[in-house]
């Protein structure tokens, strides 16, 4: 058999099984869930490509999830088609967790794999986990393979994480976040990470980042957003390109003696019932130049999203690339099956 039709069949068992799983567990809060997205980019600058489209890609995710009040966990396996894989049919896992709770004391202990997003709005942000390089539309997510303990008090959520790079915990970081919540309107949030487990195994420069998030909502479809953090790198000698290649160092996250201060600012505003929520924002780095080559310090972004019906949404933004004048567009259509 070979490895195609296995894919295959071990998509389909699971799908089968998940949903067997979801008929029989309706009852102690277990739900499949799924949809179908398709993401286009297009430039409207010359940037030397001839494609009808820059970018496009049709994908699925499929899982489930189970809430009560002791646990949580969710599942989710993303599908691509061979066509945009090289030819060969493509699944990973792309979120899976398990979340223990102790209501009484507030605690909870997260174990897996997921995503951290801590953004206001759409392109910009994050800047407490994804590499400031990374530019665009809804790119700065980032994945944890990380054990969690979270203590809920009031309106204050706080989490601290030990994740790791690789499988067996030689390279890491630790990352301490809290998020309050004051009243209905305001809510803030302030975040540490540093990259603490690689020099136990081998030679490796730390990077500090420091990051602070507010939001206030002033009415239903208005809210004003902002971040702003410091990102500072170390510097040694024994971490270089010929050690880096060796195995013996980590390669860091930005170049060795570097510090960034980025910062961005959003606001979200009414349309009118016309839109479920629209956007713009304006991010600033100091020497972007270093991250993208010929960039702007200055980037800018306005994004709108509307649900289709019950079981659609599509979200679009226009944004500057690395020159403020480099226009590009973005849309993401969701199709739920849930």
């Amino acid at each position: 058999m070979t490895i195609k039709k296995s894919c295959i069949i071990a998509a389909v068992v699971t799908t089968i099984g998940m949903a067997s799983a979801a008929e029989e567990s309706k009852a102690s809060g277990f739900d499949l869930t799924g949809n179908i997205q398709t993401q286009a980019y297009k430039a409207f600058y010359d940037n030397e490509k001839e494609n009808t489209l820059d970018n496009f890609w049709f994908r699925a995710n499929i899982g489930g999830t189970y809430s009560s009040e002791d646990f949580d966990a969710k599942v989710t396996i993303r599908m691509y088609a061979p066509h945009f894989n090289g030819g060969a049919d493509k699944f990973q896992a792309d979120t899976y967790y398990g979340n223990y709770k102790w209501a009484t004391s507030g605690l909870n202990l997260k174990l897996g794999h997921w995503k951290t997003d801590t953004e206001g709005a759409g392109n910009f942000g994050g800047y407490l986990d994804q590499n400031l390089s990374k530019r665009g539309f809804l790119v700065r997510d980032y994945a944890h393979d990380a054990f969690e303990l979270g203590w809920k008090m009031a309106g204050n959520q706080l989490n601290v994480m030990v994740g790791t790079d690789d499988g067996n915990f030689n390279k890491g970081y630790l990352r301490v976040n809290d998020d309050l919540k004051l009243g209905e309107a305001l809510k803030l949030g302030l975040g540490y990470r540093a990259n603490v487990l690689d020099p136990m195994q081998y030679s490796a420069v730390l990077t500090h980042v420091v990051d602070f998030r507010a939001r206030y909502q002033v009415s239903k479809q208005l809210a004003v957003y902002a971040e702003a953090a410091a990102i500072m790198t170390g510097e040694d000698d024994e971490v270089n390109a010929a050690s880096i290649e060796a195995g013996t160092a980590v390669k860091p996250l930005y170049g060795q003696d570097t510090q960034y201060f980025p910062v961005y600012g959003g606001v979200e505003f009414p349309t009118g019932g016309i839109f479920d929520k629209a956007f713009a924002e304006v991010e600033y780095v100091a020497n972007r130049d270093e991250l993208n080559t010929d960039a702007d310090e200055l980037g800018w972004a306005v994004g709108l999203v509307k649900k289709i019906g019950s079981h659609g949404k599509i979200q679009a933004t226009v944004y500057s690339e690395n020159k403020m004048s480099d226009v590009g567009f973005s849309a993401r259509l969701t199709t739920s099956i849930k």
